[in-house]
């Protein structure tokens, strides 16, 4: 099964250039589709409702003629009724169609993820097709190792990593986000590009990686869509997309198209990664499209589920070919306004 779109973004998710990148990017989803805002990475900050709560204001705005069905997960910190290891308060992430996190802190955001229940859900559902959009602190939070911003920046602690997320690890990446990348609040006094570190620093710090590391820095107001099915990179918004690797650097700016291979050599695992097969299972069954019926075969799901995504893309021979194939294991798949209905066919 396909890996899920991966989305970053530099900055500037609520911005005029955020609105029209997630325009876009719904683009292929029909309507209703569902999107999950993570709180996480702000869970620290006593206002972090408001912030996953400005993010769900804006795409119900921009996204006003899909009618999205948006979920805030409050899942802020472990150890707390409200927690990334309640299953409760995780409710609505399995079926997304999109899940979302962004601003706050990348360390911060490692701690609280990682080896949770929501990380392994959200690992779940983007093997299973679902978009992941990351932005900010979150981009940084999902790479092998994470910047330590406010550590560094305002703290002032030595430069230095923390291990990340590794959302590629898997498929043998060894790959360090960086947002923020050409940020230039500092004026010309103070150095603050290389999300707010400065180049100075920032040499220590790729000083610091192994060679098998990469690199990949994102201007602000500026997008990278990893698409996993075309195995590339595209670049749109206001700057481009660095690669570090090796001592070389490819810069790919707005508008451009680039193989994930410059990235490096990659291989998608043939079977699930990161996810027990007992939340594999719960993941897949809460991914079932709209009113299907329990005893629906996996198989089946499955098939169904890809031929959703495919159609919402504008394959319409692959996803009829694929509604050849549910047909042929004795089931009909019928598409309405609510999405795909499928139900056992008739003997004879």
């Amino acid at each position: 099964m396909p890996l899920g779109n991966v989305v970053f973004l530099g900055s500037g998710e609520t911005s005029p250039t955020g609105g029209i990148i997630f325009q876009k990017l719904s683009a292929g989803f029909g309507k209703a589709f569902r999107i999950a805002i993570l709180e996480t990475p702000a869970g620290f900050e006593p206002n972090s409702a408001l912030v996953a709560g400005r993010v769900a204001d804006f795409l119900r705005t921009k996204l006003g003629g899909k009618s999205p069905r948006i979920s805030v997960i409050p899942a802020r910190r472990k150890g707390t009724p409200l927690s990334p290891d309640s299953p409760e308060i995780l409710e609505p992430l399995p079926a997304a169609d999109w899940i979302y996190f962004g601003a706050g802190s990348p360390s911060y955001t490692v701690r609280q993820l990682d080896h949770s229940l929501a990380w392994r859900m959200i690992l779940a559902a983007w093997q299973q097709g679902a978009t992941l959009v990351l932005a900010s602190a979150a981009m940084i939070a999902a790479g092998a190792w994470a910047l330590p911003v406010y550590e560094i920046y305002k703290a002032g602690e030595d430069p230095h990593w923390k291990p990340g997320l590794d959302l590629f690890g898997a498929l043998g990446w060894k790959l360090i986000l960086v947002s923020h990348w050409n940020n230039a609040e500092g004026g010309e006094e103070l150095d603050t590009s290389r999300c707010f570190v400065g180049r100075e620093r920032f040499q220590i710090l790729l000083d610091l990686l192994p060679e098998v590391a990469v690199v990949l820095g994102l201007d602000e107001h500026t997008t990278l869509t990893m698409d996993w099915e075309r195995g590339t990179g595209h670049v749109e918004g206001k700057g481009a997309a660095t690669i570090l690797k090796s001592g070389h650097e490819l810069v790919h700016p707005s508008g451009e198209e680039f193989s994930l291979r410059e990235i490096g050599e990659y291989s998608i695992p043939s079977k699930p990664f990161g996810v027990g097969d007992d939340l594999w299972e719960d993941v897949l069954r809460k991914r079932a499209p709209r009113d299907m019926a329990a005893a629906t075969p996996q198989e089946v799901l499955a098939l169904v589920r890809d031929r959703e995504r495919i159609r919402n893309a504008g394959n319409y021979a692959e996803a009829d070919s694929l509604r050849k194939k549910i047909e042929h294991l004795g089931w009909i798949v019928m598409d309405t306004p609510q999405g795909p209905v499928v139900k056992q066919r008739s003997p004879g």
